[in-house]
């Protein structure tokens, strides 16, 4: 009789948040996955079902508090860092070296403790927060207001855009996913700045998220009355994601560059639809855009580049690790507008994290995420 293979045995931090249940649900999907251990501080105690009734039935361990974790002699090769910016470098630092300098709630630094001995060998850790996105530190602290707590880490993480950063994420044992705007910014961008098929300057990114975006805390402008039958930017001029967009732009175009960049919330619980608007280079033309985001995304099992007169719409993308992309020439002259349509909770978070994780274990990159959108 064959002996089944050992699975990928996974902790969730921070279970209980949108992106941790997300993890969660597509993470039981997985053949090759077991899920062992959940934290979520202010549900401690809890079946992750008390807190997440669509969860039930899974067979999934209680959840604890991170200071509650017995990380020495853990047996685990995958950490999910689905915690609040912020807060997830010391506990970082701590999975991936034998000692540490704190453990972290999702709230604060609760109490200092050793990590001798923690958790050693190949270990990974999938960063779900903004605490890696950023390669300058410097930036980093400009834009979150924090000190960086593992800058020696940062130097060795790597930028989780998995269609962009595939042969890297192999190697890798820190990966940062991206922010779910600039995924879908990026995504569409990339190519097109690489080829000098658009101009550096001149783009504006519109994008327009879910609630579900702003995260799972209670917060006065997330309430329904707020939120429902309206819609409102917010980060104006000074979102963090436009530093993290920008970076990676201006690593394609090898130049430095900056984009105009505004977020809105609309009234929907998931999904995300960004409207970008270019300049084309001279004799570039809508076709040529389209042509060249085909030729990059080809092969992509994810990424998708829209025939034309197609309009992306989240509708078509809900709870599915696709990516839509749709080019249209604008009634302006040398302009073009770019439509790109996401999930924020699974491309542009969760499922991404699951994507970079089959990489990073030598998996087949769509295990767990071939699921089709929901419609209606």
């Amino acid at each position: 009789m064959t002996e089944e293979p050992k699975k990928i045995r996974a902790a969730i931090l921070g279970a209980s948040g949108y992106t941790g249940a997300e993890l969660i649900r597509l993470l039981v999907l997985h053949p090759n996955v077991e899920i062992i251990l959940m934290t979520a501080d202010r549900k401690a105690g809890q079946p992750i079902e008390t807190v997440y009734p669509h969860l039930t039935g899974l067979g999934l361990p209680n959840l604890i508090t991170i200071g509650d974790v017995e990380w020495p002699g853990l047996d685990v090769d995958v950490v999910f860092c689905a915690l609040p910016h912020a807060t997830s470098q010391e506990i970082i630092k701590g999975i991936l070296h034998e000692t540490g300098h704190g453990i972290i709630d999702e709230l604060m630094i609760e109490r200092p403790a050793d990590y001798a001995n923690a958790i050693k060998g190949s270990v990974k850790v999938i960063d779900l927060s903004a605490d890696f996105r950023l390669r300058d530190t410097d930036v980093y602290t400009k834009w979150y207001g924090e000190y960086h707590q593992a800058i020696e880490l940062q130097k060795e993480a790597v930028y989780g855009l998995t269609e962009h950063y595939r042969d890297e994420i192999k190697k890798a044992r820190l990966v940062a996913c991206p922010g779910c705007y600039p995924t879908a910014a990026l995504l569409t961008l990339i190519p097109l700045l690489k080829s000098k098929k658009i101009k550096k300057d001149g783009i504006i990114i519109d994008a327009k998220s879910g609630a579900s975006g702003a995260g799972r805390s209670l917060k006065e402008v997330n309430l329904f009355a707020e939120v429902s039958e309206a819609m409102h930017p917010y980060g104006i001029a000074n979102h963090r994601h436009s530093p993290e967009i920008e970076q990676e732009l201006s690593l394609a175009y090898g130049e430095p560059l900056m984009v105009t960049f505004t977020p809105h919330l609309i009234p929907m619980n998931r999904g995300e639809l960004e409207t970008i608007y270019v300049t084309m280079n001279k004799e570039q033309t809508a076709d040529d855009l389209r042509a060249c985001l085909i030729d990059a995304y080809r092969d992509e099992p994810f990424v998708h580049v829209v025939d034309e007169g197609v309009v992306p719409a989240t509708r078509h993308v809900r709870g599915s690790n696709q990516c839509l992309i749709g080019v249209f020439a604008d009634r302006v002259p040398e302009r073009a507008i770019l439509v790109v349509a996401i999930d924020n909770l699974v491309k542009g978070s969760s499922g991404q994290a699951i994507q970079n994780m089959n990489i990073m274990f030598g998996l087949e990159e769509t295990l767990s995420l071939r699921q089709a959108p929901l419609f209606p």
